[in-house]
């Protein structure tokens, strides 16, 4: 599947450190290195052609940010409220995503790549062409969200919440889970592997033997 990749030049100039995010601030072409972040309240924060590297944010509400051609790397977002935010043409690679809120972002063009997102929270997110990567997101609630060409490649995704969710066209065959919490008029056109096929047979009422 074709992901656009962030429209980004090569080479950008250092941005000063941000200390403190203010409603509506803005952000553009630059880069955001070995920063933390903390205890910050705001929305619609904009970043565009920024990349961040080695970048902690903590204890932090940022709702309704908007996010387009931007690089996370090496990044820890952990148990940030990023709610309702916009993010397109961006990638997350060797970020710590564990716990992140991000009910109700809509997703295009993005990618997870090798990603901890374990418990990240998903609920009501839209999603169109969108690839998780060798990542883990083990117990992540995607609870009625939509995927539009998404897929997973390679992920730990173990008691992820996909009730709600339609899989169909979603590829899960090379994901490693022993459990998902999924109705069966969910998984109608879902791509899985053999060895998950005793996975769903209690939703089938089928006993293995």
């Amino acid at each position: 599947m074709k992901i656009d990749a962030p429209k980004i030049p090569a080479e950008l100039p250092e941005l000063p450190p941000i200390f403190t995010l203010c409603s509506k601030d803005e952000y553009h072409l630059g880069v955001l290195s070995d920063l933390t972040i903390e205890e910050q309240d705001a929305s619609r924060v904009s970043f565009e052609k920024v990349h961040f590297k080695n970048v902690t944010i903590t204890t932090s509400t940022l709702t309704m940010m908007e996010i387009t051609d931007v690089i996370f790397e090496s990044c820890d977002l952990s148990n940030v409220n990023l709610t309702d935010a916009f993010i397109h043409r961006s990638l997350f690679v060797n970020c710590k995503l564990m716990g992140t809120d991000f009910t109700g972002t809509r997703f295009q063009n993005v990618r997870f790549q090798r990603c901890i997102g374990d418990y990240a929270n998903f609920r009501q997110a839209k999603f169109k062409q969108v690839v998780f990567e060798e990542s883990s997101f083990k117990q992540a609630d995607y609870w009625q969200s939509t995927m539009i060409k998404t897929a997973f490649d390679e992920c730990h995704i173990d008691q992820a919440i996909f009730s709600g969710t339609k899989l169909e066209g979603v590829d899960l065959s090379s994901c490693e889970f022993s459990s998902l919490a999924v109705e069966i008029e969910d998984l109608r056109g879902c791509i899985i592997a053999p060895k998950h096929a005793s996975s769903f047979a209690g939703l089938l009422g089928l006993v293995i033997k």
